[in-house]
């Protein structure tokens, strides 16, 4: 079975005083684990070759990490606002509408469906604490793997059929989240206090979905239902290079039949000229 490339959008960290390009470990064993070809994109190669990139892949993962700048979204930032990459922000971006109009398959995780509701026209909570308090808390001090709040999920959604539940306890951790939700979206997923954990793009649209939690972290847990998140993604993202395939195969069966409907006559030419010389 064909493997398809999946993007995974990379970050910048500095590491002993020198800049570093990669991504968390867990999203490319995640990726990996499901049949997936991980591909590491990186800002530092720009906006302008952001389609380019994607031309080998069938299938984005937007990645965790920094808060979306809220110029991107026509606010002002809080005083509560973290840390932001404008670099990255601009080149994530790029992606997205790259991938839109290609029809890729996308995923987004914490971060990424913060950064697909932005582009597609929503706003966020800067900061749930200031802005929206309430009895969970979205962004404990705990393991990136402990699962925290309940999420309750919409029956028949992209997220409950991947995940396989309508309900989990996932590793959720953010300060961040989905205020005003973009019109090209459908919210599927949320904490007991409201919040929107999980969205789904409508129908007619490219498969997309989202979450605002950390399922890559759970990949070494075979029984995790978080792993179906990845499996839905490689799926989908097979499924182009299956399409892809089949009129490569028509053309390379044209043209062996036109190969043969021309050979066929000049052998059989060949063979008359040689009967003729022996009948001479």
């Amino acid at each position: 079975m064909t493997a398809p490339r999946i993007a995974v959008s990379g970050v910048v960290r500095d590491w002993h005083g020198a800049p570093r390009a990669g991504v968390n470990a867990a999203y490319v064993s995640a990726v990996a684990g499901a049949g997936g070809i991980p591909v590491i994109l990186s800002q530092l190669i720009g906006i302008g070759v952001a389609a380019r990139a994607l031309e080998g892949c069938e299938g984005l993962l937007l990645t965790g990490g920094e808060d979306v700048d809220p110029t991107h979204y026509g606010e002002d930032p809080s005083p509560a606002l973290g840390s932001v990459d404008r670099d990255r922000d601009r080149f994530e971006l790029a992606l997205f509408a790259a991938a839109r109009a290609a029809r890729l398959p996308v995923l987004g995780i914490c971060r990424g469906i913060q950064l697909i509701n932005v582009a597609l026209g929503g706003t966020l909570y800067q900061d749930l604490p200031s802005e929206r308090p309430g009895a969970i808390d979205h962004d404990p001090d705990s393991p990136r793997h402990a699962r925290t709040h309940h999420v309750r999920l919409a029956p028949g959604s992209r997220a409950a059929h991947a995940l396989g539940v309508e309900r989990l306890v996932p590793n959720s951790f953010h300060h961040q989240a989905v205020k005003d939700l973009a019109p090209a979206l459908i919210a599927t997923g949320w904490s007991d206090d409201g919040v929107i954990e999980a969205v789904d793009g409508r129908p007619e649209d490219a498969w997309l979905l989202a979450v605002q939690w950390h399922p890559e972290e759970m990949h070494v847990d075979v029984t995790a239902p978080e792993r179906g998140l990845f499996s839905a993604l490689v799926e989908e993202a097979r499924k182009r290079l299956v399409n892809a395939e089949v009129p490569e195969r028509a053309l390379d069966a044209g043209a062996a039949g036109k190969e043969d409907a021309v050979a066929q006559p000049v052998e059989r030419a060949a063979q008359r000229g040689e009967s003729l010389r022996r009948g001479a």
